[in-house]
């Protein structure tokens, strides 16, 4: 008779899942990263636009809106957004730098500002709706084991130091 207490075996993945999951990883690991070493950048940004009144209003809006209708008003501007970065990418790509990366920047500044902000406005909502408190919940877990895993807030203590020492330097 098999001990009860005893772990269940484990299951082997088959190949093509475990070569997903890896590429998943790692596709996770570089975007979190590359969103780690630009965060600096432009969360002052972030930080100025939340201050205004106008976005104050808006946020206050959104935050007045139902759980679905903060996902549509969440959902609209991300399935416009992120396929305007992979276009950019394209563009890169085949040659059309400036105008790629401008997209690209842009792209990436409606996203960091609207985005964001609608995100954070309605987060409350969003996390009653029991699927996407799950998808927000999971995701928050796999950025803070990638962030653990590759140190970061280490890292960004001592770039902190690095660049607080050449500032001294340099005066």
């Amino acid at each position: 008779m098999p001990d009860p207490t005893a772990p269940p075996p484990a299951r082997r993945r088959s190949l093509p899942l475990a070569a997903l999951s890896l590429l998943f990883r790692l596709i996770a690991t570089l975007v979190i990263l590359l969103d780690e070493l630009v965060r600096p950048i432009y969360r002052p940004l972030i930080r100025r636009l939340a201050a205004l009144a106008l976005m104050q209003a808006f946020e206050r809006w959104i935050a007045a809106r139902g759980p679905l209708a903060v996902l549509a008003l969440l959902l609209v501007p991300y399935a416009t957004v992120e396929p305007l970065k992979f276009v950019a990418l394209l563009w890169i790509a085949k040659g059309a730098v400036r105008t790629g990366t401008t997209m690209f920047v842009l792209a990436h500044l409606v996203s960091f500002v609207l985005i964001e902000r609608i995100f954070t406005a309605g987060k409350p909502k969003l996390m009653t709706i029991a699927w996407m408190a799950s998808i927000i919940t999971s995701a928050s877990t796999i950025r803070d084991r990638i962030v653990a895993w590759l140190r970061l807030d280490t890292l960004k203590r001592r770039a902190r130091a690095l660049l607080r020492r050449v500032r001294a330097n340099l005066r």
